[in-house]
């Protein structure tokens, strides 16, 4: 299971991990406590900069997610612009073909919008199953016309209808392309010994216990935004089709 994929179990997970970093350093700390003076400064240098240096990862890797996620973005408003132009474009083939291709430009656009909406596992392998059909029906739709008169005016509905095709090959590779999992878990150890720092470095560990489940709880949140931004499907930040469902509307009034 990719726990990354399930935002609000990141951020309880993360969150109890990483205060028990924050008790596990005041229990050490305990054990060997600092000596005022010169050793405590050079430990305040340490803490400081990995707590700089998590910082300064988490906001790479938030960077990272937002622009995973504009991409997406991007990528559904080429493919409904894709499957707009070819629908016009239908217009130059002969007319029984025409008849054939927007039917099947409609039936291939409702898949197209199910992708974006579909939460389940079972839900997208018969979503991918269909669009599958549907781009092999459509490609043979074109393919006869051009064969049969190699004109260039059918050309550019063959060509449309390779941009249809390309345009959801890109979308379905922007979905895949997620932050590794070894980036998440370098970035989670990071976070687990900066923690443990801060609770090494309590001074009086009974009154500052509170405090000390304030950067695990700010960690936890950071670590769930990006999960949820980065999740396709699994978080509340989702990309919504809303050119794939403008342009069906259209489409049907037509």
């Amino acid at each position: 299971m990719d726990v990354t994929s399930y935002p609000a179990l990141i951020l309880v997970l993360s969150f109890i991990v990483l205060a028990l970093s924050a008790h596990l350093g005041v229990f050490f700390g305990k054990r060997w406590r600092l000596p005022e003076g010169a050793v405590r400064d050079d430990f305040g240098i340490i803490q400081g900069a990995t707590l700089t240096l998590l910082g300064l990862i988490i906001g790479f890797t938030f960077s990272m997610a937002l622009n995973r996620y504009d991409q997406r973005k991007n990528l559904e408003e080429e493919e409904a612009n894709a499957i707009g132009t070819e629908y016009a474009r239908a217009g130059l083939l002969p007319p029984a073909d025409a008849v054939k291709v927007r039917p099947l430009l409609i039936a291939y656009l409702d898949q197209r919008i199910a992708f974006y909406e579909a939460r389940s596992s079972n839900d997208l392998s018969k979503i991918d199953a269909q669009t599958a059909k549907l781009q092999a029906d459509l490609w043979s739709a074109v393919q006869a016309p051009a064969v049969a008169q190699p004109t260039a005016i059918v050309a550019l509905a063959v060509s449309g209808m390779n941009d249809v095709l390309n345009s959801q090959g890109y979308a379905q590779a922007a979905w895949w392309n997620r932050i590794p999992l070894a980036a998440w878990g370098l970035m989670a150890m990071i976070a687990f010994f900066a923690n443990a720092l801060v609770g090494f470095g309590a001074r009086d560990a009974q009154r500052e216990s509170k405090l000390l489940l304030i950067l695990p709880l700010v960690v936890a949140i950071a670590f769930f935004l990006i999960a949820d931004i980065e999740s396709p499907r699994g978080g509340a930040i989702k990309v919504h089709p809303q050119n794939l469902l403008n342009l069906a509307t259209s489409l049907r009034a037509q």
